[in-house]
């Protein structure tokens, strides 16, 4: 198995920054391996939502359908499978003083004939965790400058429990 961690501090709030990455979708503007990151379904992002990301990785395209399998108060937790791979990626998000703290994990599973590829996945994905912690401490500050909606998991109280991210505007 694959695993790569990046912690990150950025100057967005806590809420604004869990509710951009509850949006799988924004993986392909800080991600550089996601070409395209579509989400599948309609409706408020809420637990079950599903997204089909296209990634190129070492010249090969390859397609992942992930779905939100969870949403709690300051975590995430996504799942994604193809043939050849499942992969979890789980979101903390942290209140600071001055801003967020964000640990971003991914797990990767190679399955069949891909698991042969596991020592060079390896070396090419702590690349990409290098790149996209970069990539994403810039799109999430530049949150701070934007006049975002705040997320709250759980929702608040006025709100059906089974809605996530939609609040009353």
């Amino acid at each position: 198995m694959i695993v790569v961690e990046r912690t990150l501090a950025v100057t967005a709030a806590s809420g604004p920054v869990l509710g951009y990455l509850t949006d799988f979708g924004n993986t392909a503007a800080w991600d550089p391996a996601v070409q395209r990151s579509t989400r599948q379904d309609s409706g408020p992002i809420r637990p079950g939502a599903s997204w089909l990301q296209v990634c190129k990785i070492l010249g090969i395209t390859t397609e992942m359908v992930y779905t939100l399998v969870s949403a709690e108060a300051g975590r995430l937790l996504f799942h994604g499978r193809n043939e050849g791979a499942t992969c979890t990626d789980s979101v903390a998000v942290r209140p600071l003083a001055a801003g967020a703290e964000v640990t971003y994990r991914v797990e990767l599973e190679m399955h069949g004939l891909a698991k042969l590829a596991t020592p060079l996945m390896r070396v090419e994905f702590e690349k990409f965790g290098t790149a996209s912690a970069v990539a994403l401490t810039s799109a999430l500050n530049g949150l701070a400058a934007m006049r975002t909606t705040e997320v709250q998991f759980p929702p608040p109280a006025t709100l059906p429990s089974t809605v996530l991210g939609e609040l009353p505007g």
